[in-house]
């Protein structure tokens, strides 16, 4: 009891740092729908947004594997990066403010995109601290991800009326967003993610052949997200209305992620999540072939929200398989890794078609192939396989790496 009142629950504190650094990224996508990528021509945006997508992948691949394990020995290490990371964006936002008609507006963007992908890094070390039942934390990341869809939703329409007036004004209500969420982080428990190196044992269960299909799955998952939003970005500016419609695509994404974190947990009941995985990689190849033949915005727009929505219910199954069978692993460290590749993997999705320039039709015939080659793999490296994970660890044959 505080002053009278009922401690407020960790859980619930996390919660509020969620929606917070949700609602920032709602009003900060807002604010640059008519300007990131309308305020230059076609070739230098592609020019620019490629060269700032490969820098984004060096917090990942090289800084992230030496510096998050220091960090995780900390007592409250990545809470402070929460904090860090809140105050960071919003400083970045007030710079946007006053960068709207410079190039320095890409620069900005890509710092708000790294910090973005830090903080998914660091909320996915701290959630299994907070909750040690493994049918709880796979609850309490539905619910991150349905507050995520209700937090975006419910400031779309504050900042879209405070985008008629400016998108200064805009921008700082993301300000007002991200200080509240490092104010709020302020109050999250201290804790120590990992305060030793991961032992055989844990290592031996994170190469288990179901936790590495899982995890490879999962890659191909967000892979395809980064690829679907950037080549609907560059495509649909091309078409009439093309920015109004790309905030329709980003807006019925959200709406597909919140659908499916609302009845992922109920599939999870009645499906393995083995199936829940190859039923999302199918999904993308049977939507991909589909909307490649209709060659249409509006097929653009439902693949983009098919692929967001096949994420959200395989991060679920991917998760409740990592916390089945590596047990003994340390949940905050491996998440924290995992989600780091998964990071990775959505910069080198957004890498191809900024790259390679596909029109239409052709960008959704690779999102279909992708999955086909994931389904298949998937199937082929024993994805399906009913044995237990007791038998798995007995299996004298390694594991089968795929990308």
């Amino acid at each position: 009891m505080n002053g009278g009142l009922p401690a407020i629950a960790p859980t619930v504190r996390l919660r509020r740092v969620h929606s917070l650094m949700v609602a920032g990224e709602a009003s900060m996508a807002i604010a640059l729908a008519d300007s990131l990528f309308l305020s230059i021509s076609p070739d230098a945006a592609r020019t620019k947004v490629l060269m700032f997508l490969a820098i984004s992948i060096a917090p990942f691949a090289i800084v992230a594997p030496f510096v998050g394990p220091f960090i995780d020995r900390i007592r409250g290490g990545q809470r402070m990066v929460v904090i860090i990371v809140g105050i960071l964006r919003a400083v970045v936002l007030v710079g946007m403010s006053q960068s709207l008609d410079s190039l320095t507006l890409f620069p900005l963007a890509f710092a708000a995109l790294i910090l973005g992908k830090t903080y998914a890094i660091a909320k996915s070390a701290i959630v299994p601290t907070l909750i040690s039942d493994h049918d709880r934390l796979v609850q309490e990341n539905g619910k991150l991800g349905q507050i995520a869809g209700i937090a975006g939703f419910a400031v779309a329409g504050p900042a879209a009326l405070l985008q008629l007036i400016s998108t200064q004004a805009t921008l700082g209500l993301g300000v007002l967003a991200y200080i509240f969420a490092a104010v709020n982080a302020y109050r999250l428990p201290k804790v120590v993610i990992a305060a030793k190196p991961a032992d055989r044992l844990e290592i031996e269960e994170l190469h288990l052949p179901s936790v590495i299909n899982a995890a490879n799955a999962m890659r191909i998952l967000r892979l395809c997200v980064g690829f679907m939003f950037f080549h609907l970005a560059f495509w649909l500016r091309e078409e009439i209305a093309g920015t109004a419609w790309f905030g329709l695509a980003v807006g019925i994404s959200g709406l597909a992620v919140l659908g499916a974190n609302f009845v992922g947990p109920v599939i999870r009941q009645k499906v393995p999540e083995n199936q829940m995985l190859m039923g999302a990689l199918c999904a993308l190849a049977l939507a991909g072939i589909v909307t490649a033949w209709y060659d249409r915005v509006l097929g653009g727009i439902a693949l983009a929200a098919v692929v967001n929505a096949a994420s959200a219910i395989g991060k679920l199954a991917f998760e409740s398989t990592v916390q089945r069978d590596a047990p003994d692993a340390n949940r905050g460290r491996m998440f924290s890794k995992f989600e780091t590749h998964n990071q990775m993997a959505w910069v080198a999705g957004g890498l191809i078609p900024v790259i390679f320039s596909p029109s239409g039709g052709l960008g959704f015939a690779v999102v279909g192939a992708i999955g086909v080659v994931g389904a298949f793999m998937f199937v082929r490296a024993g994805g399906l396989s009913r044995k237990s994970q007791d038998e798995q660890a007995t299996d004298q044959e390694p594991p089968t790496h795929w990308a």
